[in-house]
């Protein structure tokens, strides 16, 4: 039985949102494969995207970047804990390594923690990276000409460029330090649309129904100070701590987030793979507001406006709720999908991987 370990970060969902559906691809291929996750994300969390049978190892192996909230890097606490967490490095990969000796993995597959891909390297076991993006890149961006920084740097950026492969998943970054590049095509787990069960769902009529969410991680939306938008339906995942006709919360809905978002007329959101890439796929429009301290969205955002329909929004604008004129302006435009069918493409290296006559990544 072939054994794949999955390393998934829990910086907010969008590194969940690129794996699943590749896990999902695999497993039809590799119906009998055993697989392993360890996450900072819960169980639930994981299952929720996960059909296939897995063994659940709760756990962070990264410390990525810590956050204020959903759009603003907290570069103090994130310095801090970078030094702490890459104090003895070697030590920590040789702890990793016998780790992954120990569960004996055929394959390690990490999104997109570098301490994996270390200790695979160290144990002799094959292993892939997956992302739009890398740690080492983004740390550079925040830290590069801090002199504690330089060390730590190289061991990330190490770790990357000794895996097997890099898997860049479009839209990303260019990454020029990464020998082991491979670009594959967007991943996005595309929804079900069904607007007027929805619809009905929510007791509308013609309202305008627009999801705004801002990922994974907290972010507290002004939603309760917005003026009273007649003709719009905001869903949102937590009450807005007022009592509001215009605004729904999705969790009460039951319904998988995907097909949730398929089905709405617009989405507001901040740059996060996740949401551009499965509202581009679905052909679902978006308002995107700018995060702070984050290089990647550049490209993520290139991409969108490229590929799909967006526009963005200001600070200012989001917090007043002062979006029907950007709104408007979006829906006006004509409605475009993408294709996401990069999983198949990262599922089918996968399993060529697995079998006796092991190919190179």
């Amino acid at each position: 039985m072939p054994h794949l370990f999955v390393d998934i970060s829990s910086h907010g969902f969008g590194h969940l949102a690129q794996t699943a559906p590749v896990l999902q691809a695999l497993s039809v291929r590799l119906p009998g494969l055993r697989l392993t996750i360890r996450s900072g994300l819960s169980e639930a969390q994981l299952r929720l995207r996960i059909a296939h049978p897995f063994e659940h190892r709760q756990a962070s192996s990264e410390v990525s970047f810590l956050m204020h909230d959903a759009v603003r890097v907290d570069r103090a606490a994130s310095a801090r804990a970078y030094r702490e967490f890459h104090a003895d490095w070697p030590a920590r990969v040789e702890a990793e390594a016998a780790f992954l000796s120990a569960l004996a993995p055929d394959l390690v597959l990490a999104n997109v923690s570098a301490l994996p891909l270390a200790g695979a390297r160290r144990a002799g076991i094959p292993s892939l990276a997956m992302c739009s993006l890398n740690w080492a890149d983004q740390f550079a961006y925040l830290f590069a000409g801090e002199p504690w920084a330089t060390g730590i740097h190289a061991q990330l950026q190490g770790a990357y460029a000794g895996a097997d492969a890099f898997l860049r998943c479009i839209p990303a970054p260019v990454m020029p330090t990464l020998p082991n590049l491979i670009d594959v095509p967007p991943i996005a787990r595309v929804g079900r649309a069904d607007r007027s069960a929805l619809a009905a769902r929510l007791g509308l009529r013609d309202e305008r129904i627009v999801l705004v969410g801002m990922g994974g991680i907290a972010y507290p939306l002004p939603i309760a100070d917005w003026p009273l938008s007649e003709g719009t339906c905001w869903v949102v995942r937590e009450p807005p701590g007022v009592g509001r006709r215009d605004v729904i919360c999705y969790r009460e809905l039951g319904w998988h987030f995907s097909d949730l978002l398929a089905s709405v007329d617009a989405v507001v959101t901040k740059p996060g793979y996740g949401m551009f890439v499965e509202s581009a796929a679905a052909g679902v429009p978006l308002l995107y507001l700018r995060r702070d301290d984050w290089p990647e969205q550049e490209a993520l955002i290139d991409w969108l406006r490229t590929e799909a329909n967006c526009v963005e929004i200001s600070a200012t604008q989001f917090a007043s709720g002062d979006l029907m004129p950007a709104l408007q302006a979006l829906m006006e435009k004509p409605r475009k999908s993408v294709v996401a069918d990069g999983a198949e493409v990262v599922a089918a290296r996968l399993a060529s991987l697995f079998r006796p006559e092991r190919r190179s990544a």
